[in-house]
């Protein structure tokens, strides 16, 4: 193999291909693998590129570079211009273009070609041309353009679109995008596929509209010397009109809405089942414990999209329950481009002005927006009645900002105050509901408790503990205003009755409303379903306080018919009374309202409880501060407006040392306060020790420790240098750094991890089903339970079954007798316990899991099977692995030629670049270190679990083909002689090493070239975390797409067995390895409650069968991470691994799967717990009130005590879930790493 160089073969002969299309990736963020958090969004790097003459580098985004046709193309294309460019690279995944050429080629004639072939130029940045701006070879910053922003390279890249648009109307021109067509093999087969899906059509005629988006940017500069103050030119985007967006009325749209006075699992069952029976709706969700509620219905069915979501904030508050649309928003993609490419550069802002005292202020301040920012776009006006304007705008830090605006508009008016207006989040919204809600309820508890203290004195204190010949006694017994209606009565019936009417109407209207909510005209329920499942907890209080009042006022009338007898008067001890002999009555006035009084009591301690459980997430908003340390130069505050209004008012509370030489115009550098809603991505703002960062960002300058435990529950500090990520939420701990931003507006990581807790929230546990069918039927049991249990004494009294002495009443007889028994059965029976048994502890888990740095995107379900966990399969790359930062250890090149070396480490370096895998980095950044030759890559494809395969232009011309991968790959391609480097391979395979090899074609066949070798460090705390699962009865198992040899070697240093490895498996065979193991694992027995919650799953699966956890954090891993019961991905890992997953772990330390597999454990013993003693308490009360332990010695609840006990039957409920959040041991929750560092 020691021989000259020889010709590469020119023509392409077949060879084998696979179909696989990468996934594109979503351009965002660079991540920064030295700090302990990973943004949940990251974006590949690609290494340097070979040295060429002194040039101009053009970088061109371009929207619709799709597949390695376009690529040709744009090659073929931009070779032809004179002079040719030196470099001409474009890559599918990230839609670029780089184009290095000669200073007299002008960027507008690669624009001109580019847009005449109908490709669509989104931006373009050039690097070192003297007439655009000076070379900067330290950095790499993008200079701006010497020409007028608004005349540059974006006009003329729109003039050119313009020209093509108006010859396509002219019919100069076949339709538009027909060029593109023919250079862009996936836009065809798309066209064809939308030509085969069209109904009656009798002709296929492509037709693409040609693009007006355009942007021009320039980056940031990150020089040692100036970069942290230098920010950059933000992406210009232009509408882009030719685009057809989904039809407002037509398409699948989501509506969020609020919804308050929900209180147990009935009535979010009986909001979903009425939603769900409307005709336009497709699926909905409802959050009990958050008080919210998703719904997704056909906009074009419901006769638009608004219209349809106010029906469905209709229907809820038909129902009896509060609501209000929060979010719309369509489901309705705009392509894969779209939805995975777009880039939103415009900021969208609400701006509130107080002041405003007249009818011209309003326009004061618009003309003062137009004037001073022609281009801004001012898309909801403001007026005296609603003080907000709603403004677009491109931001340009520092030169464009929004307070730049705001000082615009408070410079127009001394009266006009400005701040940013945030509509209030769903949590906030919920929250509002919640607290309206509570006082509503403690209200009427007040005015109860108030009307309870005469009541109980009258009704029970003298009636029962009084005397009977007490004066008092005697003059309240006596009948006044009508028959024989005693003044006790009446007093009691004018008590109770604003209690009836006013202080339990919370119960009355949303009972009415249930009620006709089922029977009104177009229900979708069927007819025999509305007598056996109906109603909820408010049905049930209101009919208890309603017979207990009812049947007292008609005691009350039937005592007032009769009519009055004439007194007789006694002597007594010298003195006279009146004894009346008037039948005495007992009737219920004093449980209506001693009834209703504890009912309330137990709805706000239940409501106050269940508002607690949402803390932990909630705080997690709470960690973003209000203000900023804005650094600004002195000279940046001479603007043309007073520099309070930009940065407010009071001196700086910083300066930089003039005669600092960090600085090379030894310029004053100074921080100012300003509220964080005023910043701007590329603003450069001060972090002091103690303080958080007010957004995400970078760190330009300065090194410091922080505390990121808010975060990732890790209380260990983070080192923190320039190069950095900081976070929202994190604390500095050290000294004081510079930090560029990089998100604002909701797009910082802990808005992310807000977001996934929130949608985790919503989706509910197996188990949460036998909850479902319980509440559901409650109702109907307990009413029918009341009815028997009346006539069931009644018919014993009647009879002459029971004893004369049980009858405590002279008026009335057994009906009024036997109707206490139930009353106490309506008040006693409380569905709330059971319905709140498992949201509570679930919602109080996820919130801890937040804490610890576990994101539960799964819900309720992924907590359940979390809990019962067989098996955990790793991977091993980047799981068990570091994966960050493997190196290429070792090289064996097959050639001692010069120039072919040369030509080796580039094919490498150029092929690897394709690719995201962390094998393929390290062989990027060894290579691009190495002496190479210029060539360009013309066609990159990668496979997924084996290497790429790619074809390069030489500049005379040629075409090489080159592969690169596992020996897998090799011998797919039929290279031969593997064999006699097996020493070499087998020795790095023992030693846990990856092998990637590289073949190039020559004379009709491939030849080995070189071999790699590149070590991935083990997770220190691997080890320990495996050790740790097996010893809680979890099988671990390991799945590796790399060679048998190095799987075993890794799996043997974290002590996983060796015949628990799987490996040399492709990222679709992960996933059949998943369900393999879902048949054959070692499972745990199950027992009959799992049973009966996956009776459905029972049928598509066997029975039985193990559950599966599969850890991972590549792309390749998604397949396996959505077949395995329960998805964790590593928060560091890939977007499409994270969307695949059920848990995300913030923090790359493995140990937080101990605390998920704990807490996962612990909380689902709490829901069972709950559920338990919810169950018993029904089981035995409901009895009890009934009457059983009558007979037996006189044992009867009344109706109040039933009151007081179903009240403090959900409470406790509550309070149980809630004590998870302490520490307490046997009731709370600590992970045990914790105790073991006690």
């Amino acid at each position: 193999m020691h021989s000259p160089p020889r010709k590469p073969i020119q023509s392409r002969t077949p060879t084998p291909k696979s179909t696989y299309s990468p996934p594109p990736k979503r351009i965002s963020a660079i991540s920064n693998t030295s700090t302990s958090i990973t943004p949940i969004l990251r974006i590949q790097s690609y290494g340097r590129s070979p040295p060429v003459p002194p040039h101009v580098t053009t970088n061109l985004l371009i929207s619709n570079l799709h597949c390695p046709t376009c690529s040709q193309t744009i090659n073929e294309l931009l070779s032809r211009l004179a002079p040719a460019p030196y470099r001409i690279s474009t890559n599918i995944l990230d839609h670029s273009v780089t184009v290095a050429h000669s200073h007299s080629l002008d960027p507008k004639e690669i624009i001109r070609v580019l847009v005449e072939a109908e490709f669509e130029v989104d931006s373009v940045r050039v690097m070192g041309a003297d007439g655009y701006g000076k070379d900067d070879p330290v950095d790499g910053r993008v200079m701006t353009f010497k020409e007028e922003p608004e005349s540059g390279l974006e006009e003329i890249a729109e003039r050119f679109r313009e020209a093509i648009v108006r010859n396509n109307a002219k019919g100069k021109r076949n339709h538009g995008g027909v060029k593109h067509l023919e250079n862009c093999e996936l836009c065809r087969n798309e066209a064809e596929m939308q030509v085969k899906k069209s109904h009656g059509a009798g002709k296929s005629e492509y037709t693409v509209t040609s693009s007006d988006s355009f942007s021009d940017s320039s980056s940031p500069q990150s020089s040692p010397t100036d970069s942290e103050f230098t920010t950059s030119q933000v992406v210009r985007s232009h509408p882009n009109s030719a685009t057809r967006l989904p039809a407002e009325n037509e398409g699948l749209y989501e509506a969020t809405i609020s919804i308050g006075g929900m209180t147990c699992a009935s009535c979010s069952n009986s909001i979903t089942e009425i939603l769900g029976g409307l005709p336009f709706v497709k699926s909905v969700s409802v959050n009990l414990m958050g008080g919210s509620g998703t719904v997704v219905f056909d906009a074009k069915a419901s006769g638009g999209a608004k219209a349809g979501a106010d029906k469905v904030v209709s229907e809820v508050e038909d129902a009896g329950f509060e609501s209000a649309l929060e979010a719309l928003k369509s489901l309705e993609s705009k392509g894969e481009e779209a939805g995975l490419y777009e880039i939103e550069v415009a900021r969208e802002v609400d701006l509130r002005v107080d002041g405003m005292f007249c009818e011209h202020c309003p326009k004061k301040v618009i003309d003062a927006l137009e004037s001073t920012f022609p281009e801004l776009v001012v898309e909801k006006p403001l007026t005296l009645e609603s003080p907000i304007v709603r403004i677009k705008y491109y931001p340009c830090a520092p030169s464009f900002t929004l307070r730049h605006i705001v000082a615009a508009i408070s410079s127009a008016s001394p009266n006009f105050n400005v701040s940013v207006y945030h509509p209030p989040t769903m949590e906030e919204r919920s929250r509002r509901l919640q607290l309206r809600e509570r006082r509503r309820i403690l209200i009427r508890l007040i005015l109860c408790i108030i009307i309870a203290i005469p009541t109980f004195i009258l009704g029970i204190v003298f009636m029962t503990l009084v005397p009977k010949n007490n004066k008092t006694r005697l003059y309240i017994e006596e009948p006044m205003w009508a028959g024989q209606a005693t003044r006790v009565e009446w007093a009691l019936f004018i008590l109770s009755t604003p209690v009836m009417f006013w202080v339990a109407d919370v119960f009355h209207r949303r009972a009415i409303r249930e009620i006709r909510a089922l029977w009104r005209r177009g229900s979708n329920v069927p007819l025999l379903r509305r007598f056996y499942r109906f109603g909820s907890m408010n049905l049930l209080i209101s009919l208890g306080v309603s017979i207990s009042y009812f049947a007292s006022v008609a005691l009350l009338a039937m005592s007032a018919a009769k009519p009055k007898l004439e007194p007789v008067h006694a002597g007594m001890e010298g003195m006279d009374m009146v004894a009346m002999k008037i039948d005495h009555i007992t009737t219920y006035f004093d449980s209506t309202v001693l009834l209703t009084m504890f009912l309330l009591m137990g709805r706000f301690l239940e409501a106050y409880s269940k508002s607690k459980t949402a803390d932990a997430v909630s705080l997690l908003g709470n960690l973003r501060p209000d203000e900023a340390l804005l650094v600004v130069h002195a000279s940046d505050e001479d603007m043309g407006v007073d520099s309070s209004f930009l940065y407010g008012v009071g001196n700086p509370i910083g300066e930089k040392d003039p005669s600092n030489t960090d600085y090379p115009d030894n310029r004053p550098w100074k921080t100012r306060k300003i509220d964080t809603d005023l910043l701007e991505v590329g603003d450069v703002i001060s972090v002091v020790r103690g303080s958080s960062p007010p957004a995400d960002g970078i760190v330009v300058s300065g090194q410091s420790q922080f505390d990121e435990s808010s975060l990732t529950g890790e209380s260990k500090l983070v080192h923190k240098s320039e190069g950095d990520s900081v976070f929202i939420g994190t604390i500095n701990q050290g000294q004081v750094v510079n930090v560029r931003v990089e998100n604002v507006g909701g797009d910082s990581m802990l808005d992310q991890i807000v977001k996934v807790v929130r949608e985790g929230q919503t989706r509910r546990a197996p188990i949460e089903r036998v909850a479902d069918i319980i509440t559901g039927y409650f109702v109907p049991v307990v009413t029918l339970l009341a009815i028997v249990t009346w006539l069931t004494w009644l018919g014993l009294g009647m009879s002459g079954r029971l004893p004369d002495s049980y009858l405590d009443r002279d008026q009335g007889g057994w009906a009024v007798w036997s109707l206490g028994f139930a009353i106490a059965v309506f008040v006693i029976a409380c569905p709330c316990g059971i319905g709140l048994a498992a949201p509570t502890a679930l919602f109080v888990g996820s919130g801890l899991a937040a804490k610890y740095g576990i994101l539960v995107k799964g819900g309720g379900e992924a907590f359940q099977e979390a809990s019962r966990l067989d098996c955990i399969v790793f991977d091993k790359t980047g799981t068990l692995t570091q994966g960050g930062e493997p190196k290429v250890t070792d090289e064996k090149l097959l050639t001692r030629n010069t120039e072919t070396i040369k030509l080796i480490y580039t094919v490498s370096q150029k092929l690897e670049e394709g690719s995201a895998h962390p094998l393929a980095r390290a062989v990027v950044k060894h290579c691009e270190l190495k002496e190479q030759i210029r060539l360009d890559p013309t066609e990159i494809e990668e496979v997924p679990g084996r290497g790429l395969h790619g074809f390069f232009k030489f500049t005379n011309g040629e075409i090489l083909e080159a592969i690169i991968g596992n020996e897998r790959f090799m011998e797919e391609y039929g290279i031969l002689g593997l064999e006699q480097h097996n020493p070499d391979l087998n020795s790095w395979k023992m030693a846990g090493k990856s092998v990637v090899l590289l073949a190039i074609r020559y004379d009709e066949k491939f030849e080995l070239m070189a071999l790699y070798s590149a070590t991935d460090p083990i997770r220190p705390e691997a080890p320990e975390v495996i050790q740790r699962l097996q010893e809680n009865g979890i099988g671990v198992w390991m799945i590796s797409g790399d060679n048998p040899k190095t799987a075993v070697a890794v799996a043997t240093m974290v002590g996983i067995p060796a015949e628990n490895v799987i490996a040399g498996v492709l990222p679709t065979e992960k996933a059949d390895k998943i369900l393999h193991l879902q048949k054959n694992a070692r499972k745990r027995p199950r027992s009959r409650l799992y049973q009966m919650t996956h009776r459905k799953k029972r049928s598509s699966r066997l029975p039985h069968r193990a559950i599966i956890a599969m850890v991972g954090d590549g792309i390749n891993d998604a397949p396996a991470l959505t077949v395995a019961d329960v998805g964790i991905a590593i928060g560091s890992g890939s977007d499409i691994a994270i969307g695949s997953a059920k848990f995300i772990l913030v923090s790359s330390d493995l140990r937080s799967l101990l605390t998920l597999t704990e807490l996962s454990r612990t909380v689902f013993r709490r829901v069972k717990l709950n559920f338990l003693w919810a169950c018993i308490y029904n089981l035995c009360a409901l009895p009890i009130a009934a009457g059983v332990l009558y007979p037996a010695g006189g044992v009867r609840l009344d109706p109040v005590w039933a009151a007081l006990a179903m009240a403090l039957s959900s409470v406790s409920v509550v309070c149980s879930s809630l004590l998870l959040k302490t520490k307490w041991y046997g009731v709370g929750f600590r992970p045990k790493q914790e105790r073991y560092k006690q």
